[in-house]
Parts: structure tokens; sequence; C-alpha cells
């Protein structure tokens, strides 16, 4: 039997200068994103003079939980968190009722200015938001809707520009046989909608929640134009119970920022399958 040579493929000098190029870039990038939460971590168990007299880098004395209690209660973090689910779960129903029907409209329906009314929602996207908050301001003010949770859910429920754009390119892909098919059969446009395209809908249906709960979880500035009772502020609010004037308790800031990471790393951490298979599937349907 002849023997295989195996053949060692060796590098070039610059083929190795590049593998460490490449790896000291990603370990280095890396640290850069993991030092922030570390450090976060470690100011969060410090109490106030130990913050004052150290390092943001030095390990706290006793790694005690008084900082986290402190913050839940001084910032009423239950009732900030139960005001943002409330938000959410409003907010990301009204935004997919609305965005998947308009997506169904817009590309089933080839009525005149289609084509307009997509520039006219692409031109929308390209407005800065912080440009037309004076005049969305005055239109809420108007309506009655500053300081009252259904007012603040009712302005952010309006259809994410970037939501409907996945949704018709997602229903490119689905064929207009089964809408006609199912108008053999007897069914309204309402049907098809309902129990034809919104469930073959739902892997954008999962890629647009994502993008649109953790924008809506993680809004400060609307919230704090629109949602100045202490009674209704939602949990990025809550984190600014310490901020003053007279300085900034960052130990306080790190705990409740903290606490305010662990219901959406919990989710993530159990529907981290559906998260994965709804962004895949979107961008390759997409």
């Amino acid at each position: 039997m002849e023997k295989k040579k195996i053949k060692i493929k060796h590098r070039s000098v610059g083929g190795w200068i590049w593998v460490v190029v490449k790896y000291f870039s990603l370990i280095f990038f890396s640290f850069c994103a993991v030092l922030p939460v570390v450090s976060c971590v470690i100011t969060a168990f410090k109490s106030d003079a130990e913050y004052q007299s150290t390092n943001v880098m030095t390990l706290p004395s006793s790694w005690t939980f008084d900082n986290f209690v402190r913050a839940f209660e001084t910032a009423h973090m239950g009732r900030a968190f139960l005001n943002s689910l409330i938000v959410m779960v409003f907010v990301l129903i009204g935004a997919i009722l609305v965005g998947t029907q308009l997506a169904y409209v817009l590309n089933r329906f080839k009525v005149p200015g289609n084509g307009l009314i997509r520039n006219l929602f692409l031109f929308a996207s390209l407005l800065p938001a912080v440009a037309m908050q004076v005049t969305v301001y005055k239109i809420m003010g108007n309506l009655g809707f500053i300081n009252h949770l259904y007012g603040y859910i009712i302005m952010m429920m309006g259809t994410d520009i970037i939501s409907v754009y996945i949704f018709i390119q997602f229903m490119e892909n689905i064929p207009v046989s089964l809408d006609e098919s199912a108008i053999i059969d007897g069914a309204s446009y309402f049907q098809i909608y309902w129990k034809i395209i919104l469930p073959l809908l739902q892997p954008a249906i999962v890629t647009s929640a994502i993008l649109k709960g953790v924008n809506t979880y993680n809004e400060y500035y609307s919230a704090s134009l629109y949602l100045q009772d202490q009674n209704i502020r939602t949990i990025a609010l809550s984190l600014y119970t310490f901020t003053g004037p007279l300085g900034n308790r960052y130990n306080l800031i790190c705990a409740g920022v903290i606490i305010s990471l662990l219901p959406a790393l919990i989710v993530f951490i159990i529907c981290q399958k559906q998260i994965y298979s709804g962004i895949t599937a979107g961008a390759v349907k997409g």
C-alpha cells in the first residue's frame, strides 16, 4: 500500500501577522465590552464611602446586597417594572397588528399611490425624532395624553417603519395563490389576513417584537417628557432617582441597572431559541 503523504501547510510571515492581529483585535474589543459590565457589578456592591474613596475596579470589602435592596425600595422599581410591562405588552400588540395590516395592504393591494406611500414611509424614517418632538408634545398636550400611561402607550404604539419593511419583505415570499384559494373558498380579506398571513409572518413578528420591545423597554427620552408623575414612571426613569444637583450615587445606580437587566436576561435565556430562529428566518426570508 502506498503511504499517503500528509501535507503540512506552512504559513507565511504575513499570514502569521494577520492571525496575531485578528486574535488580538478580538481579545481587545471583547475586553472593552466586558470591562464596563465588570466595573458596574463591582460598584454595585460598594458603600457610599467606599465608592468615594476607592477606584472603580477596586473590589468591595464586603459583598452584601444592601445597595440592591435600597435601590429597589427607594426608586420604587417594583411599580416601575409593572408600568414597563404594561407599556411593552400593549405597545407590542398594537404595533404588530397595525404593522402587519399595513404591510398586508401595501403588498397585496396594488392601489394607485402604493409606491408613493412606501416612499413617504421611507422619508419619515429619515427624519430625526428629536426634531418632531415640539409638534408631538403639543399634540399630546391638546389631547390630554401627558402624564397618562395610556397616552404614552398610544404614542409608542406608532408603527415602526423598520418593522413595516420587515413585514413587507417577508410577505413577498408568501404565494398569492394562498389568498386566491381562500377567496375561492369564500374567505374575506380579513380572514385571509388573520388565518393565513398572520400565522405565516411569525418569524418576522418575532424579529420585529425583539426590536420594538428592546426600544420600548429602554426608552428614556420620550418617557421623561410624557411620564412626569412619580406613580407612572417606567424602569428607565426609576434609575434617575439617584441623580441630582448635589451629586450622583453611582453605587445605587449600578445596582438599579443590574436589577433592570435581570428580567431581559431571564427572557433571553428562556426564549433564545425562538429569538435566534426568528432573526435568522426573518433575515433569510427578507
